[in-house]
């Protein structure tokens, strides 16, 4: 349980932290291991992965209990909205260091490239590019000419069609905070299910992108800096989304459980907060990654 000193909230000693710890510590082992070809890099990161995942179900488990129990005053409700905030203003500039290197590449260091010799000589900079030895197919629907080229990605294609995804997700991620907040349960569930079926239908038509542009397009991690930023931004936004993906599956069960009502209901605003985040990155991403 939990116990109140005053108007202060203070939580009893949680083994939690220490848990999440020692599966971050066999997650970055592993990882170290297996990138130097130590044998069972791949099972310590194996059993970090489970401990983590054990420990949010525990843990979440535990908050969730206490919320639903009263445990939880106006003081940790506001901090709860401040660590909320916090955390997504760190994926803001996560997210902002990677578009900053796009940029950078692409109006600085390309230009620069192009006007010396002192590393390549005859290097002519056109974006996309894949450096000296890879430049970019002329439309993104020509195949690859050679080895070291590739086709860009389009932007009037998935991409395109994962925007109005994201876009109508958002609206019905609203519709679902809308009926929480009038005590419509069934208006909540309703909308927050199709907020779900078209999360997963975004992940689903990323995955197929990426097995396009890999066997059709020769777009790989490896095709330079237009190949390693391309992937390291969608890439690291579908995996945001398949997290709000998980997070939004949680509040729906809860949902359905009877949790929440028009007064109370962080659990729901926390994660629809995320969304919207995941939607606005991917604007960001679909202009200036895929259009421009």
């Amino acid at each position: 349980m939990s116990a109140a000193k005053g108007s202060y909230y203070l939580p009893d000693p949680s083994p939690w932290p220490v848990v999440t710890s020692v599966g971050l510590f066999f997650l970055a082992l592993g990882f170290i291991f297996l990138i130097n070809s130590v044998d069972g890099g791949q099972w310590l990161m194996l059993a970090g992965v489970l401990t983590i995942v054990y420990m949010m179900i525990r843990w979440f488990g535990q908050v969730i209990r206490e919320s639903e129990g009263g445990a939880y005053d106006d003081q940790v409700d506001r901090s709860f909205r401040w660590s909320m905030s916090w955390f997504i203003f760190s994926e803001i500039m996560f997210f902002a260091a990677f578009f900053g290197a796009l940029f950078y590449a692409r109006q600085f260091a390309g230009p620069w490239l192009d006007n010396t010799e002192l590393l390549w000589p005859g290097f002519d900079f056109n974006w996309p590019s894949a450096g000296p030895e890879g430049p970019a197919a002329a439309t993104p629907s020509t195949p690859p000419a050679g080895p070291n080229q590739f086709s860009p990605m389009g932007a009037w294609g998935i991409p395109a069609i994962n925007t109005a995804i994201l876009l109508s997700s958002g609206f019905t991620v609203t519709m679902a905070h809308w009926g929480i907040q009038k005590d419509n349960r069934g208006q909540l569930v309703t909308w927050l299910f199709l907020t779900i079926v078209l999360a997963i239908v975004f992940v689903g038509l990323q995955a197929y992108e990426y097995v396009h542009a890999y066997t059709e397009l020769g777009l790989t991690l490896g095709t330079g800096i237009y190949g390693a930023t391309f992937f390291m931004l969608t890439g690291f936004h579908g995996f945001h989304v398949t997290v709000g993906t998980i997070m939004l599956s949680v509040i729906l069960g809860r949902s359905i459980k009877g949790h929440f009502t028009s007064g109370h209901h962080f659990g729901f605003e926390g994660v629809a907060w995320y969304w919207h985040f995941v939607d606005v990155v991917w604007l960001g991403l679909f202009i200036f990654v895929y259009w421009l």
